[in-house]
């Protein structure tokens, strides 16, 4: 029921905040959905997360959502990103939240701010400034009056600056729902009484804070009726909010996963992200929202995990670049557009769940009017079925549902893909010396050298004995931390006689270690994104007299959700080396000396500013396999307006930079070759993580996206910081290009065109295959058609037994010269005597230029 309260009740109603009176962005709700201007709305919504793109490419993204059929637009606010140090403030470049909510705005859309202002996010520490750690006595998530005093302070400023912009829905702005903390949930137990208290202290504060649009609390199973409960899973259709009077909002959807250094990569099959979407709908949901729609890049130092890898792509619909990722894009755009049609009936019908045999149902809504909307659904993630339904026989494929506007007619089935796939290609493109480089006349890039000394490369910081914790002693500044020390060596040990070799041992809490004996490196141990700690064990060559150890500890992000996870430490635990005359040498409670991060780090040799600080050598043929090794190099940008990255797959682990923009950390560090991967993911049953892996024993992340915007015509430095050893002259730019596009559709596909049902209600038509080429391109050439029974993926079709000849033909006359085209599987263009009995299926590949 619609809640109707007197008006005396709004001083009230203002407080809990679960409803606004005020201008014409009217945002209150009752069970069934949010009602903006007093009118229900069934909402789709897109996560895109400004910081992990940059400011050029917010309208292209928003625009992007909002072709797919996105309503709205959320994203978190970064708290670490928006106040680096303690009362310092930032609101630019890829931080520039205002700007990014005028986009959304201007795109006539509206945005949920999720402020937190802990978001996870496999963001580095989960988003809280590290700084905040510090600060004595503070506990994170608890009932802690130093973490509640700058939490309550940080959200303050972040709705006085919405107030400031009008950007709150009450007075006109997109912002209709604003979220207070995240997934606490899962972790308040840990924090007994204590958590419970500082639960509803958070609704509290945020209700407080009178911002005239409801706020959210997602995975809050004690939320307070002050505030909506939300789910965040790969299926809510059978979550409930905890009150009856509150909307069924799903905020986070997650269609697919991050990935971690040395880990393959994850997938999640678009039928099965279509299928929990039509289940929620069908199950009476309203918001619904995509984590992530665009994951985007975690430029710099900003990935948490740890072990989180620069690329957030999570496979989400818009890939990392910006491209729409086809078919899912396509497919889940089709999905929107299906519901849609169902919004009025489904918002203000009455359901009726109708079982149509085991592990199938029909969710029926009528309204007042007649109107009529079915839901069919068949959750057996093995059989297809045919069910009766009204009088009516329907095919519905294992784990899918099938929708009809009308309760006759299927627009959409979650199982058949009826959206054009792409074939995307990164493209290299070789280093270009810049038109204004000195080297401008040589066909020979020119690099600049500066190679670091391992271990104390000015004056120690510190000197102690035993071990400090890597992430207090450098309080995230760098990820670099030097541990250093030496051991004399007898004349008279025996391993320099008879040629044996001591030991190293070395334990730590994580994340990565590079190990140099006497200025040579020895190897490299590291942890991985289940497991931070790990051991270092190899015989090292030392020599009689001093030898220095020079431990190079390393974070490759901090932990960025977890009960108490500020406390997860990092760094050396435990040093021996044993195979001495006398035994094994515990170094461990030696005199340790100590420097925080690299000397290029300090000079600020990665910033256009700071290149001079350093004496660079410079040569055409840097050196290769070199550890603790600075490159710099001046080149011009890859030709055309195509997104960018760096390939960096021949070398070994670092930090890069372009024009002192942080590109990242890269790490072509590869997976196991036996890690689970399968060479065809079936979309049936429920989805986990590690189902659909590929990519094993390949680098988890080859390329590193650099944004177009970033480069000027001419003249861009360039500057890599190689902790390792790699070969520089391998360094590639690569272009991210969708070279083909292709189509795969079944006669029994649904047959109602969705664009014809907007236009002109009900209308009958055949399946027909789509296919578009991305902007400024057309379709130049038919690389293969077959209309019968072909097999296989885009880029790999073959023909059957069974294939219509002019199939090829068709197809030029159709599509060729076009941006995009239709092709109806219907008796005009192909023989419908082929092959009797069998469901055919038309199948083309085209190359777009």
């Amino acid at each position: 029921m619609k809640l109707v309260l007197p008006l005396l009740l709004l001083p009230l109603l203002l407080l809990l905040s679960s409803t606004s009176c005020l201008g014409e962005g009217n945002v209150t709700y009752d069970h069934r959905s949010l009602i903006i201007n007093g009118r229900r709305q069934l909402l789709i919504s897109a996560a895109i997360h400004y910081p992990r793109s940059v400011p050029a490419m917010w309208p292209g993204l928003v625009q992007t959502a909002k072709e797919g059929g996105v309503d709205v637009i959320e994203t978190y606010v970064f708290w670490n990103g928006h106040e680096p140090s303690q009362g310092n403030y930032y609101f630019g470049g890829r931080y520039d939240l205002v700007k990014f909510v005028k986009i959304v705005q201007q795109a006539g859309m509206y945005l949920i701010l999720r402020i937190g202002p802990f978001v996870a996010a496999e963001w580095n520490f989960g988003g809280i400034p590290v700084w905040l750690h510090y600060v004595p006595g503070t506990v994170f998530r608890t009932d802690n009056e130093p973490f509640k005093y700058h939490m309550k302070k940080f959200t303050t400023l972040i709705v006085n600056l919405m107030k400031q912009e009008k950007f709150f829905a009450s007075q006109g702005g997109p912002i209709i729902l604003a979220q207070a903390k995240n997934e606490y949930g899962y972790y308040e137990g840990a924090y007994g009484e204590g958590g419970k208290r500082y639960a509803m202290w958070a609704a509290s504060m945020a209700v407080s804070q009178n911002i005239g649009v409801p706020w959210i609390m997602c995975q809050q199973f004690d939320a307070p009726e002050s505030v909506i409960n939300t789910c965040n899973s790969f299926y809510c259709d059978e979550f409930k909010p905890i009150f009856p009077n509150k909307p069924k909002i799903w905020t986070e959807n997650w269609p697919g996963w991050f990935k971690t250094f040395g880990a393959p990569d994850p997938h999640r099959p678009s039928e099965d992200i279509a299928f929990s979407v039509a289940r929620f709908f069908q199950k009476g949901g309203s918001i619904h929202n995509y984590y992530m729609y665009h994951g985007g890049t975690n430029f710099g130092r900003t990935s948490g995990g740890p072990f989180i890898t620069t690329s957030y792509d999570y496979e989400a619909p818009i890939d990392e670049y910006g491209l729409p990722r086809l078919p899912k894009w396509g497919h889940l755009k089709e999905l929107h557009k299906a519901i849609k049609l169902c919004e009025n009936v489904l918002l203000n019908g009455n359901p009726v769940n109708i079982s149509l045999g085991p592990s199938l149902e029909a969710d029926v809504y009528t309204d007042s009017t007649g109107a009529c909307v079915a839901f069919l659904a068949n959750v057996d993630d093995k059989n297809d079925k045919t069910v009766e339904f009204r009088n009516v026989s329907y095919h519905l494929p294992a784990w899918s549902v099938s929708i009809l506007p009308d309760c006759k007619n299927v627009v959409y089935n979650t199982a058949k893909i009826g959206s054009p796939t792409s074939v995307v290609e990164m493209l290299p493109e070789n280093l270009q010396p810049s038109g204004i480089s000195p080297s401008k006349d040589l066909k020979a890039l020119k690099w600049e050298v500066f190679v670091e000394k391992a271990g104390i490369w000015d004056k120690a910081d510190f000197v102690k004995n035993g071990f400090v914790d890597h992430i207090n002693t450098t309080k995230d500044t760098t990820d670099y931390l030097w541990y250093t020390t030496s051991i004399f060596v007898s004349e008279k040990e025996g391993f320099l006689k008879n040629g044996s070799q001591p030991v190293l041992l070395v334990e730590s809490k994580g994340h990565a270690l590079h190990v140099f004996v006497n200025q040579q490196l020895q190897g490299s141990a590291t942890g991985n994104g289940t497991h931070s700690p790990y051991k270092f064990r190899k015989p090292i060559a030392l020599k009689a007299g001093k030898n220095n150890i020079d431990l190079l500890s390393m974070t490759v992000g901090l932990q960025n959700a977890g009960s108490f996870y500020e406390w997860f430490g990092a760094g050396l635990t435990h040093v021996e080396v044993s195979g001495f005359n006398n035994g094994t040498i515990n170094l461990s409670s030696s005199s340790w000396a100590y420097k925080i991060g690299t000397q290029g780090e300090h000079l600020g040799i990665y910033k256009p500013d700071g290149t001079n600080n350093v004496n660079w050598v410079s040569t055409s043929v840097p050196p290769k396999k070199q550890p603790l090794t600075w490159y710099k190099v001046v080149v011009d940008p890859p030709p055309g307006d195509e997104p960018v990255a760096l390939d960096m797959v021949h070398m070994g682990k670092g930090l890069a930079w372009l024009n002192g923009e942080e590109i990242g950390r890269y790490w072509p560090r590869k997976s196991k070759a036996n890690d689970g991967c399968v060479k065809e993911c079936n979309y049936r049953g429920k989805f986990m993580p590690n189902k659909c892996f590929t990519g094993c024993g390949e680098p988890t992340q080859r390329w590193y996206h650099v944004p177009r915007s970033w480069f000027k015509l001419s003249g861009n430095i360039l500057v890599i910081f190689e902790e390792k050893g790699g070969d520089p002259t391998q360094i590639r730019f690569s272009i991210r290009k969708t070279t083909s596009l292709c189509a795969h559709v079944a006669e029994d596909y649904p047959s109602v065109s969705l664009e014809a049902w907007q236009e002109h209600g009900n209308s009958g038509n055949v399946a027909a295959a789509h296919l578009k080429c991305p902007k400024k391109t057309l379709i130049s050439a038919v690389k293969f058609a077959s209309f019968g029974n072909p097999t296989g993926q885009c880029g790999s079709y073959t023909k059957g037994d069974c294939h219509d000849p002019n199939s090829i033909s068709v197809i030029e006359k159709v599509c060729l010269n076009k941006n995009n085209c239709a092709i109806e599987l219907s008796e005009e263009n192909f023989s419908k005597d082929l092959c009797p009995g069998l469901t055919k299926k038309l199948a083309v590949e085209a190359i777009c230029k």
